[in-house]
């Protein structure tokens, strides 16, 4: 288990570190044609490199931190249970969008984000919708798991709250990706929201709320033990792909969607991360006081 936690806290700093490598490259090198011009043909190729694969990387390791925690705290069947709907759901999603401007309106993807399947949307895009996603589910339910709380209300609470977030998300990512100096995708159908229409919104929160439902329905076919840990590894997932997409906007000037995202996204998950770990204090204590009344009965039973 020690090796597990020790991979996953490698690969999260993976993530998180080529997140920073790829805003250095965004927002620091690129717009310095100079900079460029002067680098060693070895330094303009590491950073071709960066540029071509940056955006697959941090998404592949995003996806391996994630699935690497949800299969150590939940098991397999909870697992490849939130994956498998996550994944096919959003590709689903995203080819239909694509293909017809429905849900989200018309846009299309540009280079950078690694092979488009159907030549439409890029392999990682599913992946990211998998492990933001994920995150943004478990913290609320974590943070609903109380005694007074039934079942059925922290799954409802969990894919109302957990949607909110991903969709939150989107409010920072989507304007700075698609009006950055290289944009990864572009809206033929320009919108009123920094250029998004209010519909993309709706996609998003409409496809999030789908899988984490079917997701929801796998997970109550077996017995479900959330993780007593307080959900650490998912809320730095989600703060760390905020703060990515936060720095993307304030770089092309774009400050709006950023304090309504705090609002939306960061404040409720903050709020529900703080729940799970008075949760999980609860129960620690709960464990202390067993300790101690077995301790006390067995010193009874030697007297």
């Amino acid at each position: 288990m020690n090796k597990l936690i020790s991979m996953e806290r490698s690969l999260l700093i993976g993530h998180i570190a080529s997140m920073a490598f790829g805003l250095a490259g965004l927002l620091i090198v690129l717009p310095n044609a100079d900079f460029i011009a002067n680098l060693p043909e070895f330094g303009k190729t590491v950073f071709a490199w960066s540029m071509a694969g940056g955006g697959v990387m941090y998404m592949l390791l995003g996806t391996a931190t994630v699935a690497l925690y949800a299969y150590r705290t939940l098991g397999i069947w909870h697992w490849l249970g939130f994956m498998i709907p996550a994944i096919a759901l959003s590709l689903s999603s995203e080819l239909l969008g694509t293909s017809t401007g429905f849900p989200f309106g018309d846009y299309r993807y540009l280079s950078g984000l690694g092979y488009k399947i159907s030549g439409l949307v890029p392999f990682t895009i599913p992946l990211s919708w998998f492990y933001v996603g994920f995150s943004a589910y478990l913290i609320v339910r974590m943070g609903l798991a109380k005694k007074s709380l039934p079942v059925w209300g922290q799954e409802l609470g969990a894919i109302a709250f957990g949607s909110l977030l991903l969709m939150s998300w989107d409010f920072v990512l989507d304007p700075a990706m698609s009006q950055t100096t290289m944009p990864f995708w572009v809206w033929d159908q320009p919108g009123a929201f920094f250029g998004m229409p209010y519909q993309n919104f709706a996609g998003w929160f409409g496809t999030g709320a789908v899988f984490m439902t079917v997701a929801t329905i796998i997970w109550r076919l077996k017995p479900l033990n959330l993780p007593e840990e307080q959900p650490g590894v998912p809320f730095a997932i989600y703060l760390s792909n905020f703060g990515f997409a936060t720095i993307m906007s304030l770089g092309a000037g774009i400050y709006p969607p950023i304090f309504l995202g705090l609002i939306l996204g960061v404040l409720p998950a903050y709020i529900f991360y703080r729940m799970s770990l008075s949760e999980s204090r609860s129960i620690a204590v709960e464990r202390l006081k067993g300790v101690i009344e077995r301790d006390k009965t067995d010193l009874a039973a030697v007297k």
